[in-house]
């Protein structure tokens, strides 16, 4: 398989997020308040970069029940995908890591039924979420 001319090496752990959904999005903002390290970076599900993204982890861009975690090189989705993302927060939150003893059967159950649900219960957005100015740079198209 040969690789597009602009492969992205981004050594930074990036969350692949539905741009549209309300409640993705104040996952988002929750991320950037409680990783004070600042090293993770964001784009939408919907944007090509997420997609070049998604297409060199064999993964499908029409999935957009699921947050994407890249970190490296890696992919996790879903639950696993939270708890990795966790492990980047300052206390309590990072605690959520451990989460990941509990079997995925049930994480990734409970994560469905919020992914299946979050419209309804969150609600959508006409249009991505535009970060603030000095989160600008974390954000990918």
């Amino acid at each position: 398989m040969h690789s597009h001319s602009k492969n992205i090496n981004n050594s930074n752990p990036i969350v692949l997020f539905d741009g549209v959904c309300n409640f993705c999005n104040t996952t988002v903002r929750f991320v950037l308040a409680y990783n004070r390290a600042e090293n993770i970076q964001f784009s939408p599900l919907q944007s090509d970069f997420a997609k070049q993204l998604l297409a060199q982890h064999n993964l499908s861009s029409d999935d957009m029940n699921t947050v994407v975690f890249i970190e490296d090189n890696k992919a996790y989705t879903r639950s696993t995908a939270a708890f990795h993302i966790s492990k980047h927060l300052i206390y309590p939150w990072k605690a959520i890591y451990y989460f990941k003893f509990v079997p995925k059967s049930i994480t990734d159950w409970i994560y469905d039924l919020i992914a299946k649900n979050r419209y309804s219960w969150f609600g959508k957005k006409n249009q991505c979420m535009v970060p603030k100015p000095e989160w600008k740079e974390r954000f990918h198209e």
